[in-house]
């Protein structure tokens, strides 16, 4: 079972950077495509970034150019770079790991606060 755990949110001034990371248990992390998501009340979760096994990325367009996801397999860490923060990324952020198979896992959230 593939457990995640976030990290590296909180309050920001917009124009800010925040770092999140998401650390996975088990021995065969390289092998899963993971994702960040986001979700505010009363709306859906929505895709952030993702990234492949091989390290291919992609992202929603009003994130493109300001954050970066990228993997370290040797830690079963995946991260979040956010630079030029809007107060309209105020959101809570998920890890999500694709298990295939129809499978994944979320992490719990982190709470990411930018104020104008």
């Amino acid at each position: 079972q593939v457990q995640l755990v976030e990290s590296g949110g909180g309050l920001v001034q917009a124009g800010g950077s925040l770092r999140l990371s998401c650390t996975a248990s088990g021995r065969t992390f390289s092998i899963y495509p993971m994702g960040w998501y986001r979700q505010t009340p009363g709306n859906q979760r929505e895709v952030v970034a993702t990234i492949s096994s091989g390290g291919s990325t992609d992202y929603v367009d009003s994130v493109k150019g300001r954050f970066t996801i990228s993997r370290d397999n040797a830690k079963n860490t995946v991260y979040l770079q956010m630079n030029s923060l809007k107060p309209e990324d105020t959101a809570v952020y998920y890890c999500h790991a694709n298990l295939g198979w129809g499978r994944g896992t979320w992490g719990q959230g982190t709470q990411v606060t930018v104020s104008s």
